[in-house]
């Protein structure tokens, strides 16, 4: 399935926004989940072919023109529109996802399968634990938009700076509270050391954790041992890892998962 860039946006200095129409969204069918994505191929410079392309058949070329796969997650569907609008977290020109947003202009296409998800917020539950970095922000501001007003949520994230925070639309009685990696002591424990200052409200909770795998893996050591939280009903999961490239992670990442299950 392909889709055509209708609009950029950007919102933070690392954040950026893309609404897609046409192409074949008429064949889109959005899930139920809010942490719902796509996988993206964002093709290297050197390929020299457009899309819509044969999947199966660019896959079988060399390194330097195969398509790179990327998970991006849905920020918004309008099934009225039929308009996909995808966060993208930019960082420099390393990579392929966040420098072909940078570039992205109306008219541009991108290919893609999907799309899917695993998590919806549970209505079930006295209130709702979301922690994570920018890479989560899509998948939390969609899961906020989804809760009514009689929902309580603690929302925790990490960012650069003040000027990468971002607003979000919602009815939910949401606690927000947003760490800074400029002003952190160490950003890369600024998550846990919150969580664990932070007084837990009584009740039944969800939880739902993602970003860099080592401060996920924290997390959800702290959570599972200190508060009995179920792994198998949260959503905690590393969406990247750092020092490491997407292909990197990828070929370390299953073996990392059932390391990370013998935590607790």
């Amino acid at each position: 399935m392909y889709a055509e860039v209708q609009s950029v946006e950007r919102l933070t200095p690392g954040l950026i926004r893309i609404v897609f129409f046409g192409g074949e969204l008429k064949n889109f069918e959005s899930t139920l989940f809010t942490d719902q994505y796509i996988n993206g191929y964002f093709l290297p410079e050197s390929a020299d072919y457009l899309v819509p392309f044969d999947l199966a058949e660019v896959r079988s070329l060399g390194d330097g023109l195969r398509p790179r796969p990327r998970r991006v997650t849905v920020r918004k569907w309008d099934d009225t529109n039929r308009q996909l609008t995808v966060d993208f977290v930019v960082h420099g020109q390393a990579g392929y996802a966040g420098p072909w947003a940078q570039r992205a202009q109306p008219g541009d296409r991108l290919q893609f399968k999907g799309p899917s998800g695993s998590y919806r917020p549970n209505p079930d539950v006295d209130w709702h634990l979301f922690a994570g970095d920018e890479t989560a922000l899509p998948a939390i501001s969609a899961s906020l938009e989804s809760l009514s007003s009689e929902s309580k949520c603690t929302v925790f994230v990490l960012v650069d700076s003040k000027s990468h925070e971002v607003n979000v639309d919602t009815e939910a009685q949401v606690e927000f509270c947003w760490l800074h990696r400029e002003s952190a002591i160490n950003p890369t424990n600024a998550l846990l050391e919150a969580l664990k200052e932070y007084e837990f409200k009584n009740g039944s909770f969800d939880v739902f954790v993602h970003g860099e795998a080592g401060e996920v893996r924290a997390l959800r050591k702290y959570l599972l041992s200190e508060y009995a939280v179920d792994p198998a009903s949260s959503s905690i999961s590393p969406y990247w890892r750092r020092d490491h490239t997407d292909e990197a992670w990828r070929e370390i990442k299953k073996e990392w998962l059932a390391d990370q299950a013998a935590d607790v």
